[in-house]
């Protein structure tokens, strides 16, 4: 077998191969609790050779949510999480809790409570105001984070994945634009990534060595004047210098603004409009492309950038993401110097594609990148293109009987 599919070891666990299912929003579960539908939607995955699934949006507490239906990592969650890591384990595959907490994204009609930010801030997509944290409050998510990590370990899982991107809350203290704070949290780019440092931190000591830790991190946001690459590098070297990250996963784009940039392609602008309330459909259409950016899809999309991160790291591994659908591609990502590799809707079309590629190494796959995925979080995350996913499976025919139908 290629080395590009053997195992390797991520901190204490040890992965059948480098293939990484990203988090992508399954809302399969509505009640902010593992259903049987979510535990077959990791199966197929594992069934299908990644090395590790990652379970999508875990939030860190209530006030933390993106979407409705998101687990919250505690007590009452705790049984839901157990079957569903065992069900993962059981078809020889490792499984990552991706715990977040949503900040400038959270919508006080979800969450009840007006969104954290680090500065007083007003989201552009959704036109909420955003109030600034607190010193206690910043503690309070700290442990938080903490607290969810000692859940994801009680489960069962073999790593959490620390969501630092997408400007949610933690990347929001990384972005200039949005990050105006005097104290110790704001100004230079080494104050900026104090949050990050200090939660890294915490959950490292809270996991201690009993499972994987990664964090994922924004490269640059594609918002002039918020993330960009130079100071992105900067956060990652402290990181590392920290130790407290058994691996970093790379990606690009936010969710307050233009957010094609993380998934490039397509723009569903249409199928978006369905789903919104009547009034706002017409705007959708005519502004959806501006909104939501319109960025060309090309194979390995994020490597450019992510290759600068590869001289920086000296203890933590790394993970490429964007635009692999290949077994080329794994091997390029493999000579460039990254450890690991997260597949995202490639796998949604195909959740067999790993074992695909080991017997066939031709075999690439048939995501098109129309994104009409980005589009089904508002129900059940599937590929458009799959009607087992779409549709359910198709009903048995019954034999028809011999004998002519009565008259």
């Amino acid at each position: 077998m290629s080395a590009s599919f053997s195992p390797v070891q991520l901190g204490p666990a040890t992965l059948r191969n480098p293939i990484i299912k990203a988090a992508t929003s399954e809302g399969r579960s509505p009640h902010g609790l593992v259903t049987d539908d979510l535990i077959a939607f990791h199966r197929t995955f594992a069934d299908g050779g990644v090395g590790m699934t990652t379970v999508a949006y875990c939030c860190v507490a209530p006030e933390g949510a993106s979407a409705p239906g998101q687990i919250v990592m505690s007590s009452q969650a705790l049984p839901g999480l157990r079957r569903l890591t065992d069900a993962v384990h059981g078809a020889g595959a490792a499984i990552s809790a991706q715990l977040g907490h949503a900040g400038v994204v959270a919508p006080k009609a979800l969450t009840g409570v007006t969104a954290l930010s680090p500065s007083r801030f007003v989201n552009p997509t959704s036109w909420a105001y955003c109030r600034a944290i607190t010193r206690d409050e910043i503690a309070s998510v700290i442990d938080q984070f903490g607290a969810a990590t000692q859940v994801a370990i009680d489960a069962g899982f073999d790593a959490v994945e620390l969501h630092f991107g997408h400007l949610y809350l933690p990347s929001s203290f990384l972005s200039p634009l949005i990050n105006r704070r005097t104290d110790e949290y704001g100004g230079s780019i080494d104050n900026r990534s104090r949050l990050a440092r200090e939660i890294a931190g915490r959950v490292r000591a809270v996991a201690g060595g009993q499972i994987a830790v990664i964090a994922k991190l924004d490269m640059d946001d594609g918002l002039p004047g918020s993330i960009w690459i130079d100071e992105a590098l900067r956060t990652a070297q402290l990181l590392d210098t920290d130790g407290t990250l058994d691996a970093l996963e790379l990606t690009q784009g936010s969710s307050v603004f233009k957010p094609m940039y993380l998934f490039r392609g397509d723009v569903p602008v249409r199928e978006f409009a369905r789903v919104m309330p009547t009034a706002l459909r017409p705007a959708i259409r005519l502004a959806g492309k501006r909104v939501m950016g319109n960025y060309p899809y090309r194979d390995l999309y994020m490597l450019e950038a992510a290759r600068q991160f590869v001289p920086v790291m000296r203890n933590t591994k790394l993970i490429l993401l964007g635009g692999i659908t290949q077994r080329d591609h794994i091997e390029t990502a493999r000579r460039e110097g990254f450890d690991f590799v997260a597949m995202g809707r490639a796998l949604l079309r195909e959740p067999d594609l790993v074992n695909k590629m080991i017997a066939d190494p031709a075999s690439r796959s048939r995501c098109n990148h129309n994104n009409k995925c980005m589009v089904t979080v508002f129900g059940r995350t599937h590929c458009v293109l799959d009607p087992d996913q779409r549709y359910g499976p198709p009903t048995k025919i019954e034999e028809r009987s011999a004998q002519p139908a009565p008259r």
